[in-house]
């Protein structure tokens, strides 16, 4: 006898979903309170199975909210549920699958898709025979809801389905054919189902696809002028999965499929026409197929410049010239923001070496942090800010300047006719679309612009006054694209003729009245600082000047693009920075700001990563800071991995964000790195804390709270090694298996060795020479292996060269096996003085077992000729060592004069008459 649910316990049920749909917060509190009981009783799936299928009478919303329950019921508990109690909701919701509403009839396609997908298709063999077979069913509602299943289940097991079942047969053997007789379905919904299913597998590169790719390509384009939307949209889609994975389909008909792609791209409906033109960039990434699309370009250059004028519906969603910068931001008008941790990268670091904060977090040029419309590959999902949704503009936009990169200045007879019209047009619309061009082909065509912009760049710099704000954002945007012209234009004068009005007028657009300019100007001027680096010196003045007006005015969310300008200012200028008078201008109002923010707030990560940047910009300067920021900085992640601690083992504690343990982390490095061996006295003072928490975090679950705990290891053994020394073989025996020879985690990997360098440097043969075979068991493989990222190799180098300074002994026996391999790697470093104590390392090591560089003497003495200025010290000890050689190279050590810098050359002449 089928399950019959208890009357009473059946009403309350109702009762409940009915009410969940009320407005009062504290009745939908207790529903829920009441529904995660019920939720317990071990019938609770049959009721809600019941309510979802067989009371018809109830209203549809009532059946669905019971489906999204036991949906969500199903994922929740699946690997505690009776294998009896998944068959018979599968059973059940598949003979309900012809509901005659379709909300309810899609919430059953979801439960039976969940629970195939958790117990995978091979664990249901029967499903997918029963679902095509009610494909051929009389009733729409049969099929359409069959689809919906079949959709469902291919969008989450696609590999499955090209896995052989038990009777040998592949799913999609079966399906595809069947998929494809349904393009050209009566039903619109079957059609546009049909499509999109079976692309999912050209996309995927499905084996199974590929038989019957012909076929597809005939059916699809049979549906290329239907009528209905959905169903072109989807014909569109497939076509760029074509020419993304089987391009060759396409080429025979290439003209005709250009053709309709750019009459498709003119469609008057904005969506239809968006999904076209994701075909131009789409070709354009294809390296094979670039030049068969120039004959076409005098066409699809002008309908994409056409395609970057606001619609009307556009402008309803903006409210774009409003004077906005009083009215305060709310929480949903800033998106979640993720710090990155520091990679420890010698190209990027000082001449010390310190660990440099490679992903910065500050404004990336043309893809402001902010969800800014006018940067058309802003990469932003809010899907509560409409206007920043991806559109035909931005589309359009992107599809040009993927373009102007393919083509370079050849695209340029096409676009600067239209662009001439667009600029000099009286529709304010039709003007932003010339200069949202103007922007998107700046990468790609620089040089093709470099005559017109003499005369662009200022009018650019003009519009940021414009009436319209949309104008002003977009002029700001695409002006910040040509700063690099504007720096190091050909012209002498090119600073005070095009550099200082572009900055005057972007630090005056900042303090614009409307938000949306405030955050373009802002973005602009951050990318025009970073081109400009220390030719920003002179400025600083005024640009803190202005900055601190803007801390004044900006709401929340802009405060975050001002915090990421203000950190690029710091890297640009550097030490520069480090005047009393300008770090009077700057600290106050960030140090406040900082005091004032809660650990919750959303600002602490830019505020983090902008004082990070500041910290290592004034160095010195920042003693007066820099007790406090320390202080509160190894107190959040104390705090933090306390509160995870708890959260792992008690489910009531909602877990803590980590990031907040890597940005302080990042800070704290910054700060040592600032106060040098002052350091030593801050850290001491509190008791050596943040070598307990560095210990922690070492070993912490989490991949980038370790790289940054690396990080700061290194830097605390550059500055307080002191205080390391009496935890040298604690830290060493988290340290090494970090070194993964895999490089799982590569970031972590490569943090780990750098760090164990530089603690070998300052602990010395007497206590490193224990830990260094360890680590040449780790380094040497990471090294030789050409497969290692070449960041990580260069490391390895580099730690395997100071190991070899410190401990020769232990070292240099191994030097054969790794000696080639380092110099090629090491040969290209940009020298600085990681990379001089890794070479007086192998020469140290060379002096030990001068046979074991025999084989790369060669490779050894042209990684010492690519040495720009070798220090007094590293070259006499290459001179030495290079004398010291003669006899064990022969006719190579003659023949190898030749290939040294001539510094060394002149030396070893006057010395040895060679």
């Amino acid at each position: 006898m089928e399950w019959q649910p208890e009357p009473e316990s059946l009403r309350q049920l109702i009762q409940l979903l009915n009410s969940t749909n009320m407005a009062d917060n504290a009745v939908q509190q207790q529903n829920n309170q009441r529904l995660d009981q019920l939720s317990q009783v071990p019938d609770f799936i049959n009721y809600l199975l019941f309510v979802l299928i067989f009371m018809k009478e109830e209203n549809p919303m009532v059946r669905t909210v019971a489906g999204l329950l036991l949906k969500n019921k199903v994922r929740q508990d699946f690997a505690n549920i009776p294998a009896q109690v998944l068959d018979y909701v599968v059973r059940n919701s598949i003979d309900g699958i012809g509901d005659s509403d379709t909300m309810v009839r899609h919430t059953l396609g979801t439960v039976v898709a969940t629970v195939v997908t958790l117990g995978k298709i091979g664990n249901w063999p029967e499903i997918l025979p029963r679902l095509m077979e009610l494909l051929d069913s009389s009733e729409y509602a049969v099929v359409e809801g069959s689809w919906d299943i079949l959709r469902k289940i291919c969008e989450e097991c696609d590999h499955e389905l090209e896995e052989p079942l038990s009777n040998g047969t592949r799913p999609l053997n079966v399906m595809v054919p069947k998929f494809l007789t349904f393009f050209s379905s009566d039903s619109p919904v079957l059609r546009e189902y049909a499509i999109s299913t079976t692309t999912l597998f050209v996309t995927q590169r499905s084996e199974c696809m590929q038989p019957m790719i012909d076929t597809f390509v005939v059916e699809l384009f049979r549906r290329a002028n239907d009528e209905n939307p959905e169903v072109l949209k989807a014909v569109c889609k497939a076509v760029v999965a074509l020419v993304e994975t089987r391009p060759d389909k396409l080429m025979p008909e290439l003209e005709n499929v250009v053709n309709y792609m750019i009459h498709t791209t003119q469609n008057t409906d904005p969506d239809i026409a968006m999904e076209a033109c994701e075909f131009w960039i789409s070709f354009c990434e294809q390296e094979e197929l670039i030049e068969s699309l120039k004959p076409f370009l005098n066409r699809v250059v002008p309908t994409l410049m056409r395609g970057m004028v606001y619609s009307d519906e556009d402008l309803l969603m903006l409210d774009h010239d409003d004077n906005d910068a009083v009215v305060p931001d709310t929480d949903q008008d800033i998106k979640p923001r993720h710090h990155r941790a520091r990679t420890h990268d010698h190209h990027q670091g000082d001449a010390a070496g310190g660990s440099s904060n490679s992903d910065g977090g500050n404004s990336d040029g043309d893809n402001s942090d902010g969800d800014n419309d006018d940067d058309y590959d802003s990469d932003d999902d809010d899907d509560d800010e409409l206007y920043a949704e991806w559109n035909l503009r931005k589309c359009s936009a992107a599809s040009l300047d993927v373009m102007s990169t393919a083509f370079g200045d050849h695209i340029l007879e096409f676009v600067l006719p239209v662009l001439k019209e667009e600029l000099a047009s009286d529709d304010w619309r039709v003007k932003e679309a010339g200069v949202l061009a103007l922007g998107a082909i700046a990468d790609g065509c620089m040089t093709g612009m470099e005559p017109h912009m003499s005369s662009l760049l200022p009018y650019l710099i003009q519009w940021f006054k414009h009436e319209k704000a949309l104008v002003r954002s977009i002029s700001c945007w695409s002006a910040s694209r040509y700063g690099k012209w504007a720096i190091y234009g050909a012209e002498a004068n090119t600073i005070k003729v095009y550099f200082e009005p572009l900055l005057a007028g972007l630090l005056e657009a900042m303090m614009d009245n409307n938000k949306r300019v405030q955050e373009a100007a802002c973005s602009a001027f951050a990318t025009l600082e970073e081109e400009a680096g220390s030719y920003m010196g002179p400025y600083i003045h005024p640009v803190l000047e202005t900055l601190n007006r803007a801390f004044g005015l900006y709401q929340r969310k802009n405060l975050i693009i001002l915090y990421d300008a203000v950190g690029t200012l710091a890297e640009a200028v550097g030490p520069e920075l480090n005047q009393p008078q300008y770090v009077q201008m700057l600290m106050p109002t960030i140090f406040e700001r900082w005091n004032a923010l809660q650990t919750d707030d959303q600002h602490m990560f830019p505020v983090f990563e902008c004082l990070s940047a500041i910290a290592l910009a004034v160095g010195p300067g920042f003693k007066p800071y820099a007790q406090s920021i320390y202080e509160r900085s190894v107190h959040i992640v104390g705090e933090t991995l306390q509160l995870s601690q708890q959260a792992s083992q008690d489910p009531s504690v909602e877990a803590p964000n980590k990031d907040l343990v890597i940005v302080a982390l990042d800070l704290i490095s910054s700060v040592v790195q600032a106060l040098g061996a002052d350091s030593q006295l801050l850290v001491a003072d509190h008791g050596g804390v943040a070598l307990q928490l560095v210990g922690m975090c070492m070993v912490d679950a989490e991949t980038d709270v370790r790289q940054s705990a690396f990080a700061l290891l290194g830097d605390l053994a550059i500055n307080c090694y002191a205080l390391i020394q009496p935890q040298l073989d604690a830290i060493m025996q988290q340290l090494i298996p970090q070194i993964d020879r895999n490089f799982s985690h590569l970031n972590v990997c490569n943090n780990a060795a750098w760090s164990a360098g530089e603690i070998a440097l300052k602990a010395g043969e007497e206590h490193m020479e224990g830990f260094v075979n360890p680590l040449l068991e780790r380094l040497v493989p990471l090294l030789n292996n050409e497969n290692t990222p070449l960041t990580l190799a260069e490391n390895a180098a580099i730690t395997i060269g100071r190991l070899g300074l410190v401990c020769p002994v232990v070292v240099a026996p191994n030097l054969e096996v790794f000696a080639q391999r380092w110099c090629f790697v090491l040969a290209s470093v940009k020298d600085n003085d990681e990379k001089s104590s890794a070479f007086q390392g192998m020469m140290t090591m060379i002096g030990t077992n001068p046979h074991g560089i025999s084989k790369a003497f060669l490779h050894f003495c042209q990684a010492a000729a690519n040495w720009q200025t070798p220090d007094s010290r590293l070259l006499e000890m290459f001179v030495q060592t290079f004398a010291g050689l003669k006899q064990l190279a022969g006719g190579e050590w003659e023949a190898s004069i030749g290939m040294l810098d001539p510094q060394s050359r002149q030396i070893i002449k006057e010395r040895y008459n060679a």
